[in-house]
C-alpha cells in the first residue's frame, strides 16, 4: 500500500522541488514548463513519458504549444507520496534551463 505523506514530509520535500507548487484541493503539486516551439515540448514530454512508464506512475498533464503543464498526485492514496516526488525530481533533469 503506498503511503501519504505527512504534512511535515510534503513541507519539507517541497523545499527541494524549487518551481513545483502545492495544490491543496488536490494533495498534489504542479509545474509549468516554457519551451522554444512545439517540438522541444514534445521532445519533453516525451522524455517524462518513457521515465513515468518505468517508474509506472504516470503524470496527469496538459499540452499547448510550446508549454506543457505537469500535476503529479498518487491516485491510489489519494494523495501526494513518494512516488510524486521521485517523479519529480525525474522530470527536473529533462526540463528546460530557467532563464
Amino acid at each position: 500500500m503506498i503511503e501519504k505523506l505527512s504534512p511535515e514530509a510534503r513541507i519539507t520535500a517541497l523545499r527541494d522541488l524549487a518551481g513545483w507548487q502545492y495544490v491543496e484541493d488536490r494533495d498534489a503539486i504542479l509545474r509549468s514548463f516554457k519551451f522554444k516551439n512545439f517540438s522541444e515540448a514534445w521532445a519533453f514530454m516525451t522524455r517524462v513519458a518513457l521515465s513515468a512508464e518505468k517508474q509506472d506512475h504516470h503524470p496527469e498533464w496538459s499540452n499547448v504549444y510550446n508549454r506543457v503543464e505537469i500535476l503529479l498526485t498518487t491516485h491510489d492514496c489519494r494523495g501526494l507520496s513518494e512516488r510524486d516526488l521521485k517523479l519529480a525530481k525525474t522530470i527536473e533533469k529533462f526540463a528546460p534551463a530557467e532563464k
